[in-house]
């Protein structure tokens, strides 16, 4: 299954979806993203590096940084966020890191009126077949 049809299956399944897409933090790249509404380019171009700051902007760094010195753990490139939910006005975004590649990080975005649990619990089931299609 390709990325765009693995992104669509999930966004089919997670109750009240809107969106989903897939971001490489590496790149800042948005490589799959699908919608049931039109969005203006301007906002597709910078969902990428928006989703990288949440996960890897500098001051996200320096606090994983200061807690792995303050916990004598080795920097050895493990993220702490893995996942991250944002409400805002009329939305739920619910950001989740891949397990198996770090740098790649999943979104949906859900109505407001979603069961915040079953969306959460839906999304993470949608990570398998989407690590598949990567």
């Amino acid at each position: 299954m390709s990325l765009d049809q693995a992104i669509a299956k999930s966004v089919g399944e997670i109750p009240e979806c809107l969106a989903g897409g897939y971001v490489d933090l590496t790149t800042g790249m948005l490589l799959g993203i699908k919608t049931v509404d039109s969005h203006p380019q301007e906002v597709m171009d910078i969902l990428a590096a928006a989703t990288a700051d949440l996960f890897q902007g500098p001051n996200v760094s320096t606090i994983e940084s200061l807690f792995k010195k303050a916990r004598g753990v080795a920097d050895d490139g493990h993220h702490y966020f893995q996942e991250i939910v944002i409400m805002s006005d009329n939305l739920v975004h619910i950001f989740l890191r891949m397990k198996s590649n770090e740098e790649h990080v999943v979104t949906f975005v859900c109505r407001k009126s979603v069961n915040l649990g079953m969306a959460l619990t839906k999304s993470r089931q949608a990570m398998t077949g989407l690590d598949g299609a990567v």
